[in-house]
Order: C-alpha cells, then structure tokens, then sequence
C-alpha cells in the first residue's frame, strides 16, 4: 500500500513521458498564474464567488445529494434556515481566510479503527516527499489523493474530503487556480474518466503493487482544464472602465526606474499595445515619464516626479 512508499524506492521514480509533458504545460501556467491574479479585483471577485456556487452544486451531486440552484449561493453566502438534509450537507468545509490562509473542517478519522495508522502513515509521508522534493509537488498531490481514496477513512464523504484535500495541497503546490475555477465541476463532468483512473490505479493497491499514473495524469489534466478555463474567463470578464489604464499603471509603478513597452506587455495581460501606447503617452504628456529611444527598441523612464499614488 501506499504510493509514497514506491516513490521511496529510487527506481520507481522515473516520471512517465505523458507526465513530464502535463508537468511542462502547468508550469507555463503557473508561470502566468501571478500576471492574471494582477486583473482587478471585481474580475476575481466574480470568478471567486461563482466557483464556490459551482463546487457546492458539483460536491453534491457526485455524491447524490441534490439541492435547489437558486438555494445554493443562499446556502453558502448567507445565515439561512436549512430546509431538508440535503441542505445541511451543503455547508461549505473550504474556508478561504482574510489572511490569505485556507482551512477545511471535516470529522476526524475515529481512533482505534484500523485506517488510524494508515493515515498516519499517509500523513507522515507527504511531508519528507513534498520537503525533498522526491518527485514535483503536483505528482505528490495526485498520489495523495490516490493513496487517500483508497485507505478510505469515513464511512461516508470519502470522496468529498478527497476532493477538499486536493484542493488545499493544490494552494500549497503554489496552484491556486482552484479558487477561481471550480475543480469540482472539472471532475463531475469528467466523473467517468475519474472513474476509471482511480479503479486502474487502485488495483493491487494494497499488495503495493499498484500502477498511480492513471489516477495522477487525470489529476493533472484537471489542473490544466482549470488553467484553461481560468485564463479563458478571465479575457472574457467585461473590463470595468478605468481598469486597464489603473493596470497599465501598476505595472510601471513595479517596474524599475527604465522599462520597455514589452515588458509591460508580458506584465499586463489581455491589455492591448495600443492601450499601453495609450496610456504611456498620458502619462508622458503629465511628465511622469519619458521615452528615451525610437522604435521598437524604445526605453521608457520613471522621471523624478513619478508618484505611486498615480491614478
């Protein structure tokens, strides 16, 4: 039992091709994740707040549990009166912190039952495996969730606590686009495919002689339609007036004192050239700055009056 186990053996680390090429792509996205968070906040605020409506409809209905739609961000946003059972079970267990801290509440495994060390165990292990660098955070993270589902622990909720899990370890892999995207409905509407992998991936789980890639790749392939979606919705969000300009700006209030108009580019997605053009020219005109070139090779420089409370 155990996929940590295996990873402790040198041999057994050898990453799948198709693994490496999922690995590359999400962290081309990781590297782009900071740039989109930049967006103004009334985008994120929306995105945020739809996903946890989507992940409570998604969480319930994998698990048969079925509650009113126009209840549901009721349920999650507001104090109200529980109707049925149902509705209890829709009571949010990711909480997302003012610190920038998450916490998920979930029953504790019973003592003495017989996987108490197995998930101690479990536990033991992520963390020399994370620490070390035994194999990437995000293949961790996939054989977590494997190694969880099949110690199963409760006698219900397994899945839903699976899914909280890798939810959390994905913010701590420095994967958060779980908080803007709802994972959950990435696995509901690819339940067969999750499905599938774990029963592949659980086969000869408890003799350690289990195959993990399956259940991992499609680990990784949510995280990558997450990703998508993410950067997708993200260019779709109708801009608040003001928005691009005050996001130009920012950028050149992080920039150091001489910057280029490309740079600013790969700091401002889903701004135009014309706009930065736009907005240099503005900021020009006030003194703020000034181009120190011609052409494509331009340099622009903060002048001494520059002040970060520009608007």
């Amino acid at each position: 039992m155990m996929t940590f186990r295996q990873f402790a053996a040198a041999d057994f680390r050898t990453i799948p091709v198709a693994t490496g090429w999922s690995l590359a792509e999400l962290g081309q996205a990781l590297g782009r994740q900071e740039l989109f968070t930049r967006q103004s906040p009334q985008k994120l605020n929306a995105l945020r707040e739809h996903a946890l409506i989507e992940s409570a409809v998604s969480s319930n209905r994998i698990e048969q549990v079925h509650v009113d739609p126009q209840r549901v961000g009721t349920l999650i946003f507001g104090a109200p009166l529980l109707r049925d059972r149902d509705e209890e079970r829709t009571e949010p267990i990711v909480e997302h912190r003012a610190d920038g801290t998450t916490r998920i509440r979930f029953v504790p495994v019973e003592a003495g039952q017989p996987t108490e060390a197995a998930m101690a165990e479990l536990i033991e292990r992520w963390g020399p495996v994370v620490r070390d660098r035994v194999v990437p955070p995000l293949v961790a993270l996939g054989a977590f969730s494997l190694d969880f589902l099949c110690v199963h622990p409760f006698r219900d909720g397994n899945g839903r606590v699976s899914r909280l899990l890798m939810l959390l370890l994905s913010y701590h892999a420095g994967a958060e686009v779980g908080r803007f995207i709802s994972i959950e409905r990435l696995i509901e509407q690819s339940k067969d495919r999750y499905y599938e992998t774990l029963e592949q991936s659980s086969q000869g789980w408890h003799e350690q002689k289990h195959n993990p890639w399956p259940f991992i790749n499609y680990v990784l392939w949510v995280l990558k339609s997450a990703y998508e979606e993410f950067e997708r919705r993200v260019g779709e969000v109708p801009a608040v007036p003001g928005e691009k300009r005050a996001l130009v700006v920012r950028a050149i209030d992080r920039a150091a004192v001489d910057f280029s108009v490309a740079a600013l580019q790969r700091a401002c997605p889903g701004v135009s050239i014309d706009m930065i053009r736009h907005v240099l020219k503005s900021l020009r005109d006030d003194g703020r700055v000034e181009c120190t070139g011609r052409g494509r090779s331009a340099r622009w420089r903060k002048t001494p009056i520059w002040s970060r409370q520009i608007g």
